[in-house]
């Protein structure tokens, strides 16, 4: 047991899934041409006024709601107070005192297989800030960066969860869970790689004695839970040898860097009154209905976890099928839609999980509705299920379906797919092939069982693949005894 306990405390940033910034009409579509998507209220040029989305309140009510926290029904704006490039007004629109969610939790494992609450302290509603555009890779090894501010008052909420984890996988899980959550809810496109999900963790080592916490380091600059887990190990490694060798850890900010697989000191960490929070005079009180909370919390859908719990439990998947089939909210929305139309649950998990997974891959883009209808799925599982269709041909048939968007029945007609279950058909082919091929007929006989499965192959190549093999397999072993 190490002589330290490792206490971590994760901040994530989701961009809202909205058609226009929090306070203008200015769109919020990813990747345009840089400060093309801005007006003077999100450039906080003298004399506009914000005009507060509705929707972004909707949307942060239901993240709250879909991470189990206590929604209030009175929240407020405040500024935030700072300098930097990409912050055209000086100050950022937040809420501090009051924010519009409170309280809630997600459950993950610890190290020895248990459920664990995590807490999560509060969510609030902000303003996105701009973006720097460095000339090197990093803002470490740049010589200038410019700023666009396509991205300045984009929908934010910023979860904040409670210091309660204390190892590189709890928050690794806390993360993944928490970024599946708010995709099925439909509340971010999650993004990573885009920066519309933006991870920091705050990190502190205290000898196993201590009681209140350690230094709190926080790191910046995570685009994955890859990136997490790893800046979480080196931290807390670095953060050991320091306490070991009698060195003072401070309060900062540090970057990660992804290449060296280190953490780089950036800046001494602020406190909260060094922002100088004071309410934002240009919007009132937000305040939030009981009826409209009700609303929101009944178009919320089936969440991740409700999810997994059912496949298990009333189609009879194991806990690993279901796990990963969630784990893929285009995956997981079609395997509904398939099984309300087929029993054929199992083949289905096999055949998402399996094949098509790896044309979505092959892809090299990523789906958020896979090209596949229910119907036309079920139906070739049931052509297989009813022996019309052998396996190996279905393969071929559900790739032609992925990449051209073809009926499954004109893709069997047009390769002579159809599975031969002619009993008197088959039965000639099994004599010819018994005729043929004397001495694996004689080794069955003399009791190589194995030397059934040579037979079998004879009958399939004879017949192209077609012929159903459960019955090319019961009709040798009746001819051959």
């Amino acid at each position: 047991m190490s002589q330290y306990i490792t206490t971590i405390g994760l901040e994530f940033h989701a961009e809202l899934k909205t058609k226009t910034k929090i306070f203008c009409s200015c769109p919020t579509k990813f990747s345009d041409q840089p400060n093309t998507q801005t007006c003077p209220v999100c450039l906080g040029l003298p004399g506009v006024l914000p005009v507060l989305n509705k929707h972004a309140v909707e949307l942060a009510v239901k993240a709250g709601l879909a991470l189990n926290c206590q929604i209030s029904p009175l929240n407020k704006f405040d500024r935030k107070n700072y300098f930097y490039p990409d912050l055209p007004k000086g100050y950022q629109v937040t809420q501090y005192p009051l924010p519009v969610c409170q309280k809630g939790y997600i459950t993950v494992q610890d190290a020895a297989g248990q459920d664990k609450k995590v807490r999560i302290n509060r969510i609030h509603l902000e303003e996105d800030a701009g973006k720097l555009v460095h000339s090197g890779d990093s803002i470490a090894d740049s010589d200038y960066s410019l700023a666009d501010y396509n991205r300045a008052a984009v929908p934010l909420i910023e979860i904040v969860s409670e210091p309660d984890m204390s190892s590189a996988e709890e928050a690794r899980e806390f993360g993944e869970k928490l970024r599946l959550i708010l995709a099925y809810a439909q509340v971010s496109d999650v993004k990573m790689e885009q920066g519309s999900l933006r991870c920091d963790v705050n990190i502190s080592l205290r000898p196993r004695e201590q009681q209140e916490f350690g230094v709190k380091v926080e790191i910046k600059n995570l685009n994955s839970f890859k990136a997490v887990y790893r800046a979480i190990q080196y931290e807390e490694q670095r953060q050991r040898e320091m306490l070991d060798q009698g060195a003072t850890i401070v309060q900062e900010t540090r970057l990660w860097d992804e290449a060296s697989g280190t953490t780089k000191a950036m800046r001494s960490k602020e406190n909260a009154h060094d922002y100088r929070y004071f309410p934002e005079p240009d919007l009132p009180p937000v305040i939030l209905s009981p009826e409209w909370i009700a609303d929101i919390a009944a178009s919320l859908p089936e969440l991740p976890d409700a999810k997994t719990a059912r496949l298990q439990k009333d189609l009879g998947l194991s806990a690993y099928d279901s796990r990963q089939i969630v784990a893929s909210p285009a995956i997981a929305c079609l395997f509904d839609q398939t099984a309300a139309l087929t029993k054929e649950y199992k083949t289905l998990a096999n055949w998402l999980l399996g094949d098509i997974s790896r044309l979505l891959n092959n892809a090299e883009q990523e789906y958020e509705h896979i090209p596949l209808a229910a119907e036309d799925l079920a139906y070739l599982l049931e052509q297989v299920k009813s022996g019309a269709v052998n396996n190996n041909s279905a393969k071929v048939v559900l790739e032609e379906m992925f990449i051209s968007g073809q009926k499954p029945a004109d893709i069997i007609a047009a390769h002579g797919f159809a599975q031969i279950s002619d009993a008197s058909f088959l039965t000639e082919a099994v004599a010819a092939v018994i005729a043929a091929n004397p001495q694996p007929a004689a080794d069955y006989r003399a009791g190589k069982k194995q030397a059934l499965g040579f037979l079998v192959g004879q009958v399939m190549k004879q017949t192209k693949g077609q012929a159903n093999p459960a019955m090319v397999r019961d009709l040798l072993a009746k001819s051959l005894e």
